[in-house]
């Protein structure tokens, strides 16, 4: 029953895995097209300085010339500096300070040891000057009004009554205490210290600058300023063919854009910018399926993979269309665009990486101004990246990469910079940090590779490098409790890496498998002649059916063992590959030789398989059974092992061992060549020439 249950799964997975595909293409589009801007796109690209090669551009409606940022800026500065800073006056403050005075005299008169008929001359003499003071004023200077010049202009506020003063007619308390002592000075009759020090302590400022009305005037003037000059009239030409686009035919073809869009944006029709959008992206979608269909079949009919390379593509479109519409068109260019390749690429192959990137940039250049330059610097970087990590064998080729791509991305900017300026001096170097920061930002590909493998069970580059460390747990167990298989694994290693390098496919992957083909055997390490040391076999007290059992079973629990320490299913497969289906000859040969009589099922001498279905699964089979047949020529030399090739090759053939594994006559004998090569070199044979 639960057989039943599970090929009834299957055949339902099957039979809706094109509903599921489905499914997702229109979600992954839908998203897509959400999250893009909705807008009507303007229809011209240009450039300053550039001739405009397009028939005369006529205005199809009325729209005001927009100033540049410097004339608005220049406006702004103008009608700022009419706006004098706002102070409030206290008049109360001078009256209490005064009071304050008069009893502070009072406290410290007796102290003073001062005649008292001068006690009136002192309560005078302070009291007018404080009232002086204090009906010129006491402010406290403002540091962005003086620039430089300790007079300006102010507007004082009295019960509402507004009246403008000079600072230079004002007091500071430190100016106000100088004017003290220099009037107390010319009366010598008094007590300069005494007074002077009474004086200052009731000196504080009357006029308190007022910020928030200040800054709404300031707000109030700058909002009331035009940000436009002049008009262009409908059916007056804008720029015609062959002109040069100067300063004020850019400005006018920077305000032709914005009044398109302003239209666009009220009288455009929603419903068909939408349609639109979804088409493009639907075409773009649906050409990356047929891309999978046609040249990655294998990863089309997995749903699981066809799901992750959805997410990466609508993952970076989204992250582009938010930049758009946070309007940050000065900072498109530090959004990670070479991850996607770098992923892909990582993750699946090179062909791919830029199927993908090529797409996703099409897309994007659609939406982002100066679509060229864009598509330019993106496409070139991309590719870039791809080449850079066409072979990944070490973690330090994501930085070189890092650098490599930002020295395309260097080029790409000089160059075209060069073009439009036309001069080095007037480059403004700091436009390339942009490009510098989204470099910086790629090297994020690191960690969601990891994320990536552990959410859809994909085993990449840097996971199979970390796999061939033979310090890796599983593979120094097997060093210790079995180092004949150990040897062996390392040389059928050496074997398929070269073979399947030579014919193309995964040289990573193949070896991964070769290392790990046998963690079965350290389970029963002296049942394999290779870990026997001595002359001792343990075959010899077994019948020939258990002996064959015992070598079949090293593949179970060699998987058996895999699965344990959670190495990847696409190496477990080398595992439960690289016999096939093959018979374990040797006993069952033995068996009827010596039991001629008696019925044996063949099957109890067969390994379960399956057969390998991948290039790399048979490159490592071949290797597998050829190293290990070679170790049994007593006196290798170039006509033997050429014979031992030849042999091992043509019956994994006859028994139809490698009918699934992609591998063509053509391949089999670059296989052999190397297979020969190789071993006459581990055998130091020889070669006549």
């Amino acid at each position: 029953m639960a057989k039943l249950s599970t090929s009834r799964q299957k055949a339902l997975l099957r039979k809706y895995a094109l509903n599921v595909k489905f499914f997702m293409v229109i979600a992954s589009v839908s998203l897509i097209v959400y999250a893009l801007p909705k807008q009507a796109k303007f229809g011209y690209e240009y450039e300053k300085g550039r001739i405009w090669n397009q028939k005369d551009l006529i205005s199809p409606y009325n729209f005001a010339i927009l100033k540049t940022d410097q004339e608005i800026a220049a406006d702004t500065k103008t009608a700022l500096s009419t706006i004098t800073p706002i102070y409030q006056l206290n008049p109360q403050e001078g009256k209490q300070l005064t009071e304050g005075f008069k009893t502070d005299l009072e406290i410290k008169w007796h102290t003073a040891g001062i005649a008292d008929k001068f006690k009136n001359q002192y309560l005078q003499t302070g009291v007018n000057l404080l009232t002086d003071i204090y009906n010129r004023g006491i402010f406290k200077p403002n540091a962005k009004y003086q620039q430089g010049n300790p007079n300006y202009k102010i507007t004082i506020l009295d019960n509402n009554v507004a009246t403008e003063r000079n600072t230079g007619d004002l007091f500071t308390r430190e100016s106000a205490i100088t004017y003290c002592d220099n009037a107390i000075s010319k009366v010598s009759s008094l007590d300069r210290a005494f007074l002077l020090d009474l004086l200052q302590d009731r000196l504080q400022t009357n006029l308190t600058y007022d910020q928030k009305l200040t800054q709404r005037l300031e707000q109030e003037v700058v909002d009331n300023l035009s940000i436009t000059r002049g008009m262009v009239q409908k059916g007056e030409v804008i720029i015609s063919k062959g002109s040069v686009i100067n300063d004020e035919a850019f400005q006018k073809l920077n305000s032709f854009k914005k009044a398109f869009e302003d239209n666009a944006r009220i009288n455009g029709n929603y419903k068909l910018v939408l349609g639109g959008q979804f088409l493009l992206v639907g075409m773009v979608i649906t050409l990356l399926m047929i891309f999978l269909y046609l040249f990655r079949r294998d990863i089309y009919e997995d749903n699981r993979l066809v799901s992750l390379i959805l997410l990466v593509v609508t993952a970076m479109l989204a992250t582009l269309s938010l930049a758009i519409k946070l309007q940050w068109p000065g900072n498109l260019y530090y959004i990670p665009y070479c991850i996607v390749p770098i992923i892909v690429r990582i993750l699946f192959d090179t062909r791919l990486a830029l199927n993908i990137h090529l797409l996703v940039v099409l897309v994007a250049g659609f939406f982002v101004p100066n679509s060229f330059e864009f598509a330019f610097y993106e496409v070139t970087a991309g590719m870039v990246s791809i080449y850079s990590i066409k072979n990944l064998l070490r973690r330090e080729q994501f930085l070189i990469s890092a650098l490599i791509i930002t020295f395309a991305y260097f080029v790409s900017f000089t160059g075209i910079s060069l073009v439009r300026e036309g001069t080095f001096s007037t480059i403004d170097w700091t436009d390339f940090l942009p490009f510098a920061g989204s470099v910086m930002l790629t090297l994020l590909a690191y960690p969601l590779i990891y994320a990536f493998e552990k959410m859809f069970a994909i085993t990449s580059d840097i996971t199979l490098i970390e796999l061939t460390n033979t310090n890796a747990p599983l593979l120094r167990e097997m060093a210790f409790s079995a180092p004949g298989t150990f040897q062996h694994s390392l040389q059928v290693a050496n074997l398929a890496e070269n073979a399947i390098y030579a014919i193309g496919g995964n040289s990573l992957l193949v070896r991964a498998g070769a290392l790990y083909h046998d963690i079965g055997k350290m389970q029963n390490p002296l049942f394999f002649i290779e870990n026997q040391t001595s002359h001792f076999n343990p075959h010899d007290k077994l019948p020939y059916e258990e002996s064959a059992q015992i070598i079949i079973r090293h593949v179970s629990k060699g998987v058996e063992m895999a699965r344990k320490a959670n190495l990847p299913e696409i190496v477990i497969d080398f595992i439960r590959t690289h016999h096939g289906n093959t018979r374990v000859d040797y006993f069952y040969q033995s068996f009827l030789k010596n039991f001629p009589e008696k019925f044996i099922d063949e099957n109890i001498f067969r390994y379960p398989g399956p057969i390998p279905f991948s290039k790399e699964a048979g490159v490592l089979m071949l290797a597998d059974s050829i190293e290990a047949a070679s170790r049994s020529l007593k006196e290798p030399d170039e006509q033997s092992i050429g014979i031992l090739v030849d042999r091992i090759v043509k019956y994994k053939l006859d028994q139809g061992q490698l009918n699934d594994s992609n591998i063509t006559l053509k391949d089999l004998e670059t296989i052999k060549t190397i297979f020969k090569r190789m071993l006459m070199s581990i055998y130091h044979v020889r070669i006549d020439y």
